[in-house]
């Protein structure tokens, strides 16, 4: 049987938009608009296949495709009636790339592909006009020159800045034939200059070598950077569209723009979008020059701008999503050179997805599909502290005013370099990033900044587009600013200097630039209703509970406001870290230990542990410090399970090792060798001797694996007593009130069941004696943080101690890879992920193979000895969505994590609910 050729080129009107896998998102949708009778140019598409293959045969074209790209190129020639290559009747076209997702600006396009110093007068014949055609001609060199032969744009932007002051013109178009002659001279110059070589006259092989470069550029380091950031596979390779060249530069009824069907900001059901008269795509997508809003093309060109709206609105109806279009007007005619899904905002993606199920569009399950749980979060942009703005502008701080293209506002150190700035951003200098205009290579600086600044472009460039995805404030179009990048300055017109390293605050809202650090602060989700309503579907389709951490009654109350069910680990070592609790705690330390010797010597002494006359001074000490902090953790509980009210919390016991509220030994060291040479009195040496005895009696190796946890429940049974204690006269006082709290205690880093045993025995023995002082009974549970591998393998013994497990995942990764957390991600980890040694780092997103394996034994074999188990896992990996999918198959029960994350959970669980029912529904048909 002979095997059938791929098919590596597909004409426009071959195709649909179920094709993007092979025709990447561009050519498919260009397919699509053909089949629905839309106007666009003539093309075809050269499949992704053919770019994998492309680097399969290291860096050489598959077989036959040039073939069939000829025979495609005729294909056009005779559906226009014109010849590439010809020097009277010229066809043109451009070269775009096109992967299976968007990626805005982070591969290559080339256009006014198939011109010459000869073809340029015949095609100045075609159009009527020699200015547009030489127009096209300077385009095409510089566009070529910069991405199939490496040559820096700006060489070219200078050029062309000292023609136009030479001609006494401010526009690119205000030059006449005569003069885009020189520039384009200055061009050719200026590439045999940095390559040594001309660009090729002949057509053809401009098409050959720009197809090539459009495959290279999928693994250009932009693009790679882009892939990363956001885990877009790196196999999926780019196809290449090529397309017949419709010119918005041939005059005033000629233009180019990009259109949303809504506001992709805030989401508005309006026309959102820019037009530029008399120039072509790439002006507007570099920001090289400042469009007008498509509201103006409607006074200028009213039958257009209508014609416009309609197909918006057919395309939108269509995909049933916002769309965002690029289209060009070439002598009164419009032409749709692309349309996709628009990226946008968080606020529009949320408004977006809830007004078109209103509209009937969608249904609510398609809506909780469309927003990015990870985005979501950004619904929490910082926003300047409005008396501090009014300060800032009251003292003149003020500095310009540009578009608004990502919401947020942002305060940082200005820098004019993206290098520069990701270097400073990676020592932790929050950065705002100034730039004439971002490229595409500006990228690994975009990602590290906390704000964007551009002086050129408008809100559909490179840098708008990029942020806006990220979630990054920006500000564009800002032309008050002048840009120096050679002197690391920008001045504004009203006469300030801002020099790199100075504060400045940019708000992404507004467009506001200002000079200094103004503070920001947080919205609260309760004032978005789109996001409320969104998350309300979202918690009748989900089946994972999602609960937060918190460890103060402030946090249980924003935690509360973002949907958290309750709290899923309230770390109560945060709470004796506070400046008026360190010295009791050290107090209670200095004297732990012999208080226990004491008491093991002495079992008749008191059980309420009071001081007593006759007790040595050191366990009268202890128990002083220690009934202080029991006052202060009863009235931590009171106020954290008030707020809570019948919403569980789960309480963790102490976990932190004891080293962690003591001062560095080298640093008492140190003070007591100048105590020595001072005048510090004998009783004052002593006291400083004894305590730099106990910090060296508590220093280990390994803090993290050594005496904490239920270790230090073990050894100092009295810490855990009184937190129990301080946990149920909390809880019996709150239902002498009338509240009824569900507390559960939860012992960390348990490894055997006989740990369990003997902390549940005595805890419990506290629990109930409190109950019966006070004449209360409060409903409570004890369970287990499993943490460490024998824990999670040994879950069916621990369960029979244990009313329930919460996976405490991070150091459960620990101790699995054998990686200290923080010298991992300092030292080695980023190299393992950029080596791909590691898919991702496992201590943002669970390793489902390892970690997650250890979780599924866990759970199988705690529900094996006892089947109402309640299950979850704590920690941040709660907030991330991936991991949350996987809690969601593992059948846990619950999810906690920060505040801020709760709404990023409840979404993703509802995703992870629908795509399970989404597989099942499979499983049905099959």
């Amino acid at each position: 049987m002979v095997q059938q050729t791929r098919k590596l080129v597909y004409r426009f009107d071959e195709g649909d938009a179920n094709m993007r896998n092979l025709l990447g998102g561009k050519g498919a949708n260009l397919a699509e608009m053909s089949q629905l009778g839309l106007p666009v140019p003539p093309g075809f598409t050269i499949t992704t296949e053919a770019c994998i293959d492309y680097y399969e045969r290291d860096h050489q074209l598959p077989e036959r495709l040039w073939d069939k790209v000829q025979e495609h190129m005729q294909l056009l020639e005779r559906s226009i009636g014109r010849e590439f290559g010809s020097t009277t009747s010229p066809l043109l076209v451009s070269v775009r790339s096109g992967a299976r997702v968007s990626m805005p600006g982070m591969m290559d396009t080339i256009l006014n592909l198939g011109i010459n110093d000869q073809i340029v007068r015949g095609l100045a014949g075609l159009m009527g006009d020699d200015r547009p055609a030489y127009d096209a001609h300077r385009r095409f060199l510089q566009i070529y020159a910069n991405v199939v032969m490496g040559v820096e744009s700006s060489t070219f932007e200078e050029i062309l800045a000292h023609r136009k002051a030479d001609a006494g013109v401010q526009l690119d178009h205000e030059l006449n034939p005569e003069q885009l002659v020189g520039v384009i001279g200055d061009f050719k110059e200026a590439i045999r200059n940095a390559t040594g070589k001309d660009i090729p006259e002949d057509p053809w092989q401009q098409l050959l070598e720009a197809i090539q470069a459009v495959f290279r550029s999928w693994n250009s380091p932009r693009a790679i950077a882009y892939r990363d950031h956001y885990s877009i596979p790196h196999h999926w390779g780019t196809a290449v569209n090529v397309m017949v060249m419709v010119f918005g530069n041939l005059g005033d009824d000629s233009g180019t723009g990009v259109l949303f069907t809504r506001n992709p900001l805030n989401g508005q059901r309006d026309l959102y979008g820019e037009y530029l008269s008399n120039g072509q795509g790439e002006d507007v997508v570099a920001g090289v020059r400042t469009p007008d809003p498509i509201s103006k093309l409607s006074q200028r060109h009213p039958h257009i701008h209508g014609r416009l709206s309609e197909m918006a609105h057919q395309l939108e109806s269509h995909y049933k999503d916002v769309q965002d279009m690029e289209f060009t007007v070439e002598g009164g005619r419009l032409y749709l050179l692309q349309t996709r899904n628009a990226q946008r905002t968080v606020q529009a993606a949320v408004r977006v997805a809830v007004d078109m199920v209103e509209e009937g569009l969608i249904t609510p399950e398609d809506a909780l599909r469309r927003v990015n749980p990870e985005e979501l979060s950004q619904l929490f942009v910082p926003q300047f502290d409005a008396q501090a703005r009014e300060k800032a502008v009251s003292e003149k701080a003020f500095l310009a005013r540009g578009f608004g293209a990502s919401p947020g506002a942002a305060t940082g150190t200005a820098f004019l370099d993206a290098t520069r700035a990701a270097d400073a951003a990676k020592r932790g200098t929050p950065v705002i990033l100034v730039r004439p205009e971002t490229k595409p290579d500006d990228i690994h600086g975009i990602l590290e900044s906390k704000g964007v600044l551009t002086s050129r472009g408008g809100v559909t460039s490179h840098a708008a587009v990029v942020t806006r995805g990220l979630g990054v404030p920006c500000v564009v179009g800002c032309e008050e600013l002048q840009v120096d990048i050679q002197a690391r300055l920008f001045t504004t017109t009203a006469g300030h200097t801002i020099r790199e390293g100075e504060d400045i605050s940019v708000d992404g809202t507004t467009g506001e630039v200002f000079a200094g650090s103004i503070p920001t602060s947080q919205p609260d989700l309760e004032e978005l209703h789109e996001a409320q309503l969104l998350l309300s579907w979202a918690d009748k389709t989900r089946r994972l509970g999602v609960m937060a951490n918190a460890d103060t009654p402030t946090d249980a109350q924003r935690a509360i406001s973002m949907g958290a069910e309750g709290i899923g680990l309230c770390r109560t070592e945060h709470m004796f870290l506070g400046p008026e609790r360190v010295p009791v705690v050290q107090k209670m330390l200095i004297n732990a230990q012999e208080a226990e010797r004491w008491e093991q010597e002495h079992p008749e002494a008191s059980s309420d542990r009071s001081p007593v006359p006759e007790l040595p001074v050191a366990v009268g000490e202890f128990h002083k410090a220690l009934d202080h902090l029991k006052q202060l953790q009863i009235d931590d509980f009171t106020g954290i399970l008030r707020v809570m009210g019948e919403r569980p919390v789960i309480i963790r016991l102490l976990d932190a090792p004891l080293h962690e509220f003591l001062p560095r030994y080298e640093q008492l060291v140190r003070e007591l060798v100048e105590m020595e040479a001072g005048e510090a009195s004998h009783e004052e040496l002593r006291s400083r001797e004894e305590f730099l005895q106990l910090v060296e009696s508590l220093r280990e190796a390994n803090p993290m694996l050594g005496h904490r946890g239920c270790r230090l429940g073990l050894t100092f049974p009295a810490i855990y007593e009184m937190q129990t204690e301080a946990i149920i006269t909390a809880s019996a006082r709150l239902i002498q009130e009338g509240i009824a709290p569900h507390p559960e205690i939860m012992i960390p880093l348990t490894s055997h069941v006989n740990e369990m045993h003997r902390l549940k025995k005595g805890l419990s023995a506290v629990a109930e004696r409190v109950q019966q002082d006070m004449g209360t009974k409060v409903k409570y549970l004890f369970g287990t943080m499993i943490e460490v591998p024998r824990a999670a393998l040994t879950a069916g013994e621990i369960a029979e101690a244990s009313d329930f497990f919460s996976f405490g995942t991070n150091d459960l990764t620990q101790t699995t890879y054998g990686f200290s957390r923080d010298d991992a991600e300092g030292k080695f980890l980023n190299h393992y992920i950029d080596k791909e040694i590691l898919p991702y780092n496992p201590f943002v997103t669970i390793d489902p193979d390892g970690v997650g394996a250890l979780v599924r034994i866990g759970v199988e074999q705690g529900r094996r000895t006892r089947s109402d188990l309640e299950v979850g896992i704590c920690g941040e990996h709660g907030g991330d969505p991936a991991s949350v999918a996987f809690c969601h198959r593992e059948g846990l029960d619950y999810v906690s994590c920060s505040p801020f994350r709760v709404p990023v959970a409840r979404l993703a669980a509802a995703q992870a609910a629908l795509e399970s029912s989404d597989q099942e529904d499979a499983s049905r048909t099959v």
